[in-house]
């Protein structure tokens, strides 16, 4: 009951900022009359965060468009997308979401890049101070864990995948009473580790390189990391410029966009990633979140 309420507490919130946006006369690209200078409004989950705020704001002062960029969990972002029918480009972490945004006819699928690639691992304090080395240590008793949640986050759908692939049953409910939160974001995934309100989370590796000074990776097994995930991004059908629109995703994709994500160490190639496994992976794909999972 109490998830419910927290995740229709932050709908309304986002849905709020977003009718904000539209009320300022920032969202129509192409209503001049309200809006003479350009400008895109992108959905986004917080995965890719450090680097999209830096992307974006390079690609308006280059091409003098205003982006506005509304971060979340994939699944949350895509809903406030889908209730406000607006928005301009759809950017979730990984490809779950946006097989979902395609199903629903909310992106044009020719449109769809794959932006960077992203692992799972375990996300530790620096230092690692309780010696975390394996996912059999976060079934330590009185240890505090944290995954995203599931139902809204990527990176809590992986992990969740993950569990259920690599813990016995008994195993998987000692890890479910470990689990003191299910943040609604990538962000505040990462946050909880680097704020020590939690000793570990089943995260992306790239969130030592958000918080370098007080976040650690310990890698996961090559058998158990499931799939590769990657972060693509695509036109929504309900833009307004859907030419504007694409400009601003082939720039993501472009040498000078890239270089924004290669400065947080993002993969942004597959072959990246699997040198770091050390074992080819699946890339992408998508995964149904077992009943069990959901929040109530």
């Amino acid at each position: 009951m109490v998830g419910i309420k927290i995740k229709a507490f932050t709908l309304c919130l986002s849905l709020l900022l977003l009718l904000t946006i539209m009320g300022c006369g920032k969202l129509g690209v192409g209503d001049v009359s309200k809006n003479p200078e350009p400008s895109l409004l992108v959905f986004a989950g917080a995965a890719s965060k450090p680097s999209t705020e830096l992307a974006a704001k390079a690609f308006g002062e280059k091409t003098g468009v205003n982006v506005e960029l509304i971060f979340g969990g994939s699944g949350y972002v895509l809903s406030q997308m889908e209730l406000g029918k607006a928005g301009d480009v759809y950017f979730p972490g990984s490809s779950d979401f946006m097989e979902i945004a395609k199903e629903k006819g909310l992106v044009f699928p020719e449109t769809e890049e794959y932006i960077v690639y992203l692992v799972n691992a375990i996300n530790v304090k620096r230092g690692n101070p309780l010696n975390i080395q394996s996912l059999d240590d976060l079934t330590r008793p009185g240890l505090k864990v944290a995954i995203a949640n599931p139902e809204g986050v990527c990176v809590g759908l992986y992990a969740v995948e993950i569990i259920e692939k690599s813990f016995t049953p008994e195993e998987k409910e000692i890890f479910k009473a470990n689990i003191v939160n299910y943040p609604e974001s990538c962000e505040k995934t990462a946050t909880s580790i680097s704020m020590g309100t939690v000793d570990a989370v089943i995260g992306w590796r790239v969130f030592e390189h958000w918080d370098p000074e007080r976040i650690e990776t310990i890698p996961l097994k090559p058998d158990e990391i499931i799939r590769v995930g990657y972060i693509p991004a695509a036109v929504s059908t309900f833009t307004h410029n859907k030419e504007l629109a694409l400009q601003f995703v082939e720039y993501l994709v472009s040498s000078e966009g890239q270089q924004f994500y290669k400065e947080f160490q993002y993969f942004t190639t597959p072959e990246e990633a699997f040198a770091y496994i050390e074992e080819v992976r699946p890339v992408g794909g998508s995964y149904k979140l077992p009943e069990s999972w959901v929040i109530k």
